[in-house]
């Protein structure tokens, strides 16, 4: 299966500016369909995932960037940090 989420080392001036929280291949998936889509609902759907585990993943997401220093309690504060570390880009949204 292709990834939807970009290789970060595409973005090398992005490398080492913020701490990386260390997101596995699904965290990434999940976030990058988050943030593009509406709902939970339809990330589920989308990635072939209960509602549930799309909750789990978004409060591990959101634990791992509050372990590193930087907190994202919203959806917006996601975005913020997904476009910080190159996951997606503006156009993107």
């Amino acid at each position: 299966m292709t990834s939807i989420v970009p290789d970060p080392r595409s973005h090398p001036n992005r490398i080492g500016v913020w701490r990386d929280p260390h997101l596995s291949t699904r965290e990434l998936e999940v976030l990058v369909a988050w943030v593009k889509c509406d709902s939970k609902t339809q990330v589920g759907k989308q990635l072939y995932l209960s509602i549930g585990t799309v909750n789990t993943h978004i409060t591990r997401i959101r634990g791992k960037y509050a372990a590193v220093g930087r907190a994202a309690n919203t959806k917006a504060a996601l975005v913020a940090r997904a476009l910080q570390d190159g996951v997606v880009e503006l156009d993107e949204l």
